[in-house]
């Protein structure tokens, strides 16, 4: 009786399929439409057909970005495509911020989508509304409806059937993604004041107020300036300053970020032995004065580090640049950037009239100080938009990882980014050789754009033995990137390298206008005096064919890193 039920079951399923398939025969793709009035045929092909897309590849495209199965999407009951939180930003252009796993908040243009929890009500523009389909958490991430995020972006979202394929395609009229105001404050996003005191240590400050503010409000932490500025790779003391291309070293490295507790500030001493809690992979450099993409970058990470002239002597002072009163402040002279602030929002109509003297128009960025709360308003002050120096030296942390994304980093370049060197071309070749202590898969490679519109191809020879070895590399990845920094760059496929074997990772490297596109390490100054041009074995080549050793020809190191995971021995 048993086996005469599930063939009876199986039938039905088989002919709901086939009436399934016969009904959208003439219209393979179409535009979901919401909300519909629930029916029994609904109720009874919805499951069905949601089970049968969730068993394919499944992929959800929006312009040039793409996101598949393995990265968590998939159909719900109610045939609406699932995405996860951490995807929205990338997918919508917009800001996506979770608070306490239950509350979800998306932000684009002058417009507000908040998504609850198992909730089906949810907020846009402050007024609510209804739906049958709820947010909900699976593995632990958040995911809402890709179809309600689209008709509040102003995205057309249309499914194929034939190809498992969802399109987002952007329909909106608005050329910025930006408000006119925005305040990371009002986000609870805002991260503690310090105070620097005697040090000259804001470039740290700065560095771990944007990183901390980045990954709030998912989490509130605070790291160790102390250790930033005194344990990193520089001969330098924290009173002799630095600047951002110290902290984006240090970071890259994997020398920190660690916590504040365990460093804590201003006692002249830090612990080398402190591991890294988490792993800045990607540090993108906005071009100078561009305030578009600086607002764009605060609204969609967090806060932005950046330069500007101080005239001020201490924090209670005040000049022609800068009021006290409004916390106004706007320096109108030749001299260049001598200090480091984050950008944490704007004003576009903040008043002119409240500047010691009067700036060409309205508008200011809203920056956090490292001069505690005493200073400006309660640590924070406004910058005019015709400050001189304002918006130069931007630096965005566009991805931390936890510190158990790879096992293990192999680098040469703990000073990281000093200088560039090429054959006078946009294009030039790099090589570095690393010994594996074990057997490893080989999953990614981390490196500098040293310009804007950057392309790049990645090899790894899995087995180096001399110079001519190189030849016989593989592909690992290839790509373009379109704002100068630091990048990883995870393989599609890893390759596995044999314990006790030399590998080589292989960059070529054409930035736009540049005639020395590779970045290097090298003694170039006190700070990096200890540069060890002893600790690995580097090459460099016009073609790809020839090759010269870097640290006996130039004196200097590759910046040119590899990332592995470790392999089972038996495996």
């Amino acid at each position: 009786m048993k086996n005469v039920k599930s063939f009876v079951i199986l039938g039905i399923i088989v002919l709901l399929l086939a009436l399934f398939s016969m009904y959208y025969s003439n219209a393979a793709t179409y535009k979901i439409e919401a909300y519909g009035e629930a029916n029994i045929q609904e109720d009874i092909f919805n499951p069905l057909i949601a089970k049968s897309v969730n068993t394919k590849a499944l992929s959800l495209t929006s312009g040039d970005y793409t996101i598949r199965q393995t990265d968590g999407i998939y159909m719900n009951e109610q045939m609406q495509l699932m995405i996860p939180s951490d995807k929205i930003m990338e997918l919508f252009s917009c800001s996506a911020e979770l608070y306490n796993n239950k509350k979800l908040v998306i932000k684009k243009y002058d417009t507000t989508l908040i998504f609850y929890l198992n909730k089906t009500e949810y907020e846009l523009n402050g007024k609510k509304y209804d739906t049958k389909i709820a947010p909900t958490k699976k593995d632990g991430c958040f995911y809402a409806p890709a179809n309600i995020i689209a008709d509040a972006l102003e995205y057309e979202y249309v499914w194929s059937i034939d190809d498992n394929v969802a399109t987002l395609t952007n329909v909106s009229k608005k050329k910025s993604i930006v408000p006119s105001s925005y305040d990371l404050r009002d986000e609870d996003r805002d991260t503690d004041i310090f105070d620097q005191g005697r040090y000259g240590t804001c470039w740290a400050f700065s560095a771990i107020t944007s990183i901390e503010s980045i990954l709030s409000p998912e989490e509130s932490v605070s790291f160790s300036v102390d250790h930033m500025s005194i344990s990193n790779s520089f001969a330098a003391s924290q009173n002799e300053g630095g600047d951002y291309t110290m902290g984006m070293a240090y970071l890259a490295a994997w020398q920190g970020p660690v916590y504040e507790k365990d460093d804590p500030y201003g006692d002249n001493k830090s612990d080398d032995s402190l591991e890294a809690v988490k792993h800045v992979q990607q540090m993108q450099l906005i071009e100078d004065k561009d305030y578009e993409t600086i607002k764009e970058y605060v609204m969609l990470y967090g806060g932005v580090q950046t330069s500007l002239y101080n005239s001020l002597s201490n924090s209670f002072s005040g000049n022609e640049y800068y009021d006290r009163n409004t916390s106004a402040y706007y320096y109108y002279g030749s001299e260049r950037p001598n200090h480091d602030v984050v950008i944490i929002g704007w004003d576009d109509d903040y008043p002119k009239e409240n500047f010691a003297t009067l700036p060409e128009d309205d508008g200011a960025f809203i920056c956090q100080n490292s001069w505690g709360y005493e200073f400006g308003e309660n640590g924070y002050f406004y910058v005019s938009y015709y400050d001189t120096d304002i918006g130069l030296n931007n630096v965005a942390y566009t991805r931390i990882d936890d510190s158990d994304n790879y096992d293990n980093i192999y680098q040469t370049d703990l000073c990281g980014w000093v200088g560039q060197i090429g054959y006078g071309s946009d294009g030039v070749y790099g090589a570095n050789v690393y010994h594996a202590s074990s057997k490893q898969d080989v999953c990614a490679a981390g490196f500098y754009a040293t310009g804007e519109n950057t392309e790049y191809e990645i090899y790894i020879c899995a087995n180096y033995k001399r110079k001519s070895s190189l030849k016989k590399a593989r592909l690992a990845a290839s790509g373009t990137l379109d704002k100068a920094g630091y990048y990883t760059i995870d393989f599609d496929r890893n390759i596995r390298v044999k314990k006790g074997r030399d590998f080589a990772v292989i960059l070529h490297i054409a930035t736009e206008d540049e005639e020395h596109p590779l970045a290097i390490e090298y003694n170039a100054d006190e700070a990096t005096e200890d540069v060890d041009l002893k600790d690995g074995t580097g090459f460099i080549s016009m073609s790809g064919e020839k090759w010269v050793d870097i640290e006996e020809g130039y004196s200097c190191n590759i910046c040119l890193k590899a990332f592995t995971n470790n392999v089972d021995e038996d495996d």
